[in-house]
């Protein structure tokens, strides 16, 4: 009798009959030797069939069988350095579940992204798309860990909302009964609520930015963790952002060694990311900007993709840059009290090129001065109105950050464009499943 067993865990079979249920990602016909490799979800392995050692009709299956038909194969785990996982099944048996219905549309060849992303239904297994996506769970894994071992409690927060969190150029508006609402853009303001029930909090899924941006980076739906907490400074943004990222980082050294070498990552450059991470205040930024890159770069404007880069390019890990102008920030960010200019803020930029992976700060405490604020962004006042009442009763300084799960995958797995850093991405004009 065989057992059945997961490709990832094949080692602990050695010497075992076993049984792998899967599909063939390919195969080799060396005439009286088949080659296949099978893959389950959780590995692949090399499945060796000798005509004489099979059924005649496990050998003619074996022949003929083409790539992506699934199949349950039976036999016995053996060592093989050579084979993919260092291990191959000797098999005995070998029956079909369902025989593919014409040539499987991905093939070894070069093909085009347009033509990868029409078939991502069927990319998806890819050995690249699975490293990746496993080394996105783990990020997501790793996230929650730390979250939770360090006192944050997983508060939900909606997705449906009646308001803007961070500007109202960039929301999808949908109905609800007959009333306007919109998808979120962030859980940031019930978080906020939620951290003054229950201290420290964070909320964790997907956000929605209606930006018609086709850029690298950008994603219509994108997934973002987003602790917030009491009494918090901005100080303390930054300290548990960088020990987070840093817990991340080295998680996926540690669990995904295999995937990342999959990819050809250089790891030589995520050893690095360990706190304390460098600091530097948007002044500076733009000194390094206007020596380095745009002289007639002007005090108050954003930075783009390549001033970021520029920014990044100074540092061997990630890099705070804090205290941007006031205005560019969101109506609730807190003003620094000896320069109102500036606000208590800071994004975290990855290196390589990468950009801000997380952006937070300290949120103001004051009524009168968020009263103020709706009236300066032309907000309205009353779907806020909630929101006012967290400075009416028992108000403290707070703060918190929102990690974008896109752009950290593709930070750590060194892509070129987000998109392949989820299944089933949603892009400018693009849902294609």
């Amino acid at each position: 009798m065989s057992e059945p067993a997961y490709i990832q865990d094949i080692g602990g079979y050695e010497g075992k009959t076993v049984t792998v249920q899967g599909w063939v990602a390919d195969k080799t016909d060396k005439g009286k030797l088949q080659f296949l490799r099978v893959r389950d979800g959780t590995g692949v392995i090399q499945a060796t069939l000798f005509q004489k050692a099979v059924p005649p009709e496990a050998f003619d299956l074996a022949k003929h069988v083409a790539q992506e038909s699934s199949v349950v194969v039976t036999g016995e785990v053996r060592k093989e350095p050579r084979a993919p996982g260092g291990y191959e099944l000797s098999v005995s048996d070998m029956h079909a579940v369902q025989l593919a219905r014409g040539e499987f549309p991905i093939t070894p060849k070069e093909h085009g992204i347009e033509f990868l992303m029409q078939n991502r239904h069927l990319w998806l297994r890819s050995s690249r798309q699975h490293a990746i996506l496993r080394i996105r769970a783990t990020i997501i894994r790793a996230i929650r860990n730390w979250l939770d071992d360090n006192g944050f409690l997983l508060v939900d927060t909606p997705i449906l909302t009646p308001a803007a969190v961070e500007g109202t150029t960039t929301l999808f508006e949908t109905d609800f009964y007959g009333e306007p609402a919109f998808l979120t853009q962030s859980g940031q303001l019930y978080n906020e609520a939620n951290a003054m029930a229950f201290g420290k909090v964070y909320c964790f899924g997907p956000t929605f930015r209606a930006e018609k941006s086709k850029t690298r980076r950008h994603l219509s739906e994108f997934w973002m963790v987003e602790p917030e907490w009491a009494f918090g400074t901005l100080d303390d943004y930054m300290n548990v952002a960088e020990q987070m990222v840093s817990y991340v980082v080295q998680t996926v050294l540690q669990e995904r060694a295999t995937e990342l070498k999959a990819l050809e990552r250089d790891t030589t450059f995520l050893e690095k990311i360990v706190p304390p991470f460098p600091r530097i205040s948007y002044d500076e930024a733009v000194e390094i900007i206007r020596a380095r890159g745009d002289a007639n770069f002007k005090w108050g404007d954003d930075f783009g993709a390549p001033d970021e880069t520029l920014i990044s390019e100074q540092f061997d890990r990630p890099v705070f840059v804090h205290h941007y102008p006031t205005d560019m920030k969101a109506f609730y960010m807190a003003p620094d009290p000896i320069r109102p200019a500036v606000c208590l803020s800071a994004d975290l930029l990855a290196p390589e090129g990468y950009g801000e992976v997380i952006g937070g700060g300290q949120r103001s405490d004051n009524l009168e001065y968020l009263e103020a604020q709706l009236l300066k962004h032309n907000l309205p006042r009353a779907p806020y109105e909630w929101y006012l009442d967290l400075r009416k009763y028992g108000s403290v300084p707070h703060c918190g950050f929102g990690l974008g799960v896109e752009r950290t995958v593709a930070w750590i797995c060194k892509l070129d464009h987000v998109r392949e850093t989820i299944a089933f991405p949603r892009m400018l004009e693009k849902i294609m499943q």
